[in-house]
């Protein structure tokens, strides 16, 4: 595979401190010499994910890579945001891997959790040495996250586990689920380990999309854990509804970087390209497609700067996050469709990537909140009304 150049049209590095620079660039190598040379195996096994890359996440800060303390890397969210860009480069699994642990997991843990629990886990997770999955999404329950019918009944001083999860990233490969239920005073967290009697995960088969990702089913019944296992400070959906908006902040990010996969790849393509009359670049209707690609590309990474400096102030509004993923999901899908447009008939094949990020791309704008329910989400903040 050729190197990957840059798209920086409006020279938006000059935005960037060294530090966020440095470890977008200490991430695009990763991503190059490691894992796009073993991806296409893992693609084509359907749902299987490089694990033996995961000491070299971890060693890179992958891990809550925005977090403070606990053996986190603590960068800005920008930084992070810039990760997150390179590693969904390589393919959406990638950042859905390091997305999950870190915004889904160690996340809630810090923010939620005892000091116990931090002590326990955190420096864990950030090392890579166990990995953990998010168990909100049910079969009848996606964005519809207050329709959730898991349940947690404490007796004594445990709890008691009933209900299924299902869209479950790294479920199989987790050391502890954070799964969310509803209880009698509303809905709580609580921390689940792999071998809990009653705990079981299965792995969803069959997918088109997110092929290089293991997506799991979990099952939990009469799982008994302990009160210490449950989360002190999550009290309400808030709790697992802020962690949605971590995650949505770096889906938001990382799709510019597939997004810019795919222009420059259909580039490189067009230039090569011989056709009636020259080569394929030369045609007006390629160009117009290419200048919306920069176009669109330079567009999203400006929200996403934006954002991302309003986080590292300390003032967002989550519903920045959901313009931000809605508008920057929806428009790196129309991308990796028009590139795949341009390389025809070579465009259907594992050789090139516009297609696997496509199809990727279909989950993504799924997963955390649809991207009709983030114009809902919007349309209710401006109007003042929710809509019906």
């Amino acid at each position: 595979m050729p190197e990957f150049q840059d798209v920086d049209f409006l020279h938006l590095d000059e935005l960037l401190s060294d530090e966020e620079r440095l470890a977008r660039g200490a991430v695009r190598e990763f991503v190059s010499r490691e894992f796009l040379p073993v991806l296409q195996q893992h693609v084509r096994q359907d749902g299987s994910f490089p694990m033996e890359l995961v000491p070299a996440m971890a060693e890179l800060g992958l891990f809550g890579a925005n977090l403070h303390g606990y053996g986190c890397a603590g960068m800005s969210n920008v930084g992070y945001g810039l990760v997150m860009q390179e590693l969904e480069r390589g393919d959406s699994g990638l950042r859905s891997f390091a997305s999950v642990q870190g915004s889904l997991v160690m996340y809630p843990i810090l923010t939620y959790g005892s000091d116990a629990q931090r002590e326990r886990w955190l420096p864990e997770l950030a090392a890579g040495r166990a990995i953990g999955c998010f168990g909100l999404t049910e079969p009848d329950a996606g964005s519809h996250v207050s329709a959730l019918r898991t349940k947690a009944q404490q007796r004594g001083d445990s709890w008691i586990l009933n209900g299924t999860k299902r869209w479950i990233t790294n479920g199989s490969l987790a050391d502890v689920s954070v799964i969310w239920a509803r209880t009698d005073e509303g809905v709580r967290g609580f921390l689940v380990e792999k071998d809990r009697g009653g705990f079981e995960a299965r792995d969803i088969k069959g997918k088109f999309s997110l092929r290089a990702s293991v997506t799991s089913e979990l099952f939990l019944q009469d799982v008994e854990v302990p009160e210490e296992n449950r989360l002190p400070k999550a009290e309400s959906l808030r709790a697992p509804l802020s962690c949605l908006t971590q995650a949505r902040y770096g889906i938001a990010w990382g799709v510019i970087g597939a997004a810019m996969a795919c222009y420059d790849e259909a580039l490189r393509y067009a230039r090569e390209r011989n056709v009636q009359g020259g080569v394929l670049a030369g045609k007006q209707i390629t160009q117009e497609k290419l200048v919306f690609m920069l176009t669109e590309i330079t567009k999203a990474q400006l929200l996403a700067w934006r954002v991302g400096r309003i986080k590292d102030e300390g003032h967002l509004d989550p519903v920045m996050v959901s313009m931000i993923k809605r508008n920057n999901v929806d428009v790196a899908l129309q991308i990796a469709r028009l590139a795949r447009d341009l390389l025809g008939a070579n465009g259907i094949v594992d050789d090139y990537q516009s297609m696997r990020h496509m199809v990727n791309l279909e989950t993504v704008r799924t997963y955390e909140g649809t991207h009709d329910v983030h114009t809902l989400i919007l349309g209710e903040h401006i109007t003042g009304h929710r809509a019906l």
